[in-house]
């Protein structure tokens, strides 16, 4: 058995179902109080309940929408901050080749330049190295042509008062001495 046949049952032995259900006047003086009271919640609150119900969810769908928008922004604004950061990522590693491009080219120019010196130099020294030797030569020549003079003449035992002479005689003598050292050396090379 339920418990509602409990309570029918408990109702019959009490004195019937009135002993559940009230008389009928109090239901008609309840609801005639209740009416005016349903009209007015019904006619009045209701609405103003229903309105601001309207306005407060109006006001969440915009925040929501306002929410969705910013959302976008941002994703848009992070896009857009990736994409820059890609760009200059790509400038900046532009810039780092040519820069590397352009010290290259700075050093070989430089190196190139001190090459260029280096032989200018070396040049100039060959040229003062030849000089001092044919000056070298030529004071050679001449003393040694003045000793060959002076030997000649202790072994002839005369002076050779012929200049001309005395010039194709130690010039005769300096060739024959060249001829013997190119000689040597090549002798020597082999």
């Amino acid at each position: 058995m339920t418990a509602m046949h409990q309570v029918f049952a408990a109702a019959e032995e009490a004195g019937g179902l009135s002993f559940i259900l009230p008389p009928l006047y109090e239901i008609f003086w309840s609801a005639l109080v209740l009416l005016p009271v349903l009209l007015l919640v019904g006619g009045v609150a209701l609405p103003r309940l229903y309105a601001t119900m309207d306005e407060r969810q109006a006001k969440i769908a915009d925040g929501l929408a306002a929410a969705d928008k910013a959302k976008e922004e941002q994703a848009l604004a992070e896009r857009e901050r990736a994409d820059v950061l890609k760009a200059a990522n790509a400038e900046a590693h532009e810039i780092r080749e040519r820069a590397s491009e352009e010290a290259k080219g700075i050093v070989a120019a430089a190196r190139t330049e001190a090459q260029e010196e280096a032989s200018r130099i070396l040049e100039n020294a060959q040229r003062q190295i030849l000089a001092e030797k044919q000056a070298a030569e030529i004071s050679l020549r001449a003393e040694v042509g003045l000793l060959a003079t002076e030997l000649a003449e202790k072994i002839v035992g005369e002076h050779l008062a012929d200049t001309a002479l005395t010039s194709r005689v130690v010039d005769r003598f300096l060739d024959d001495l060249e001829a013997d050292n190119a000689r040597v050396a090549q002798e020597s090379a082999r």
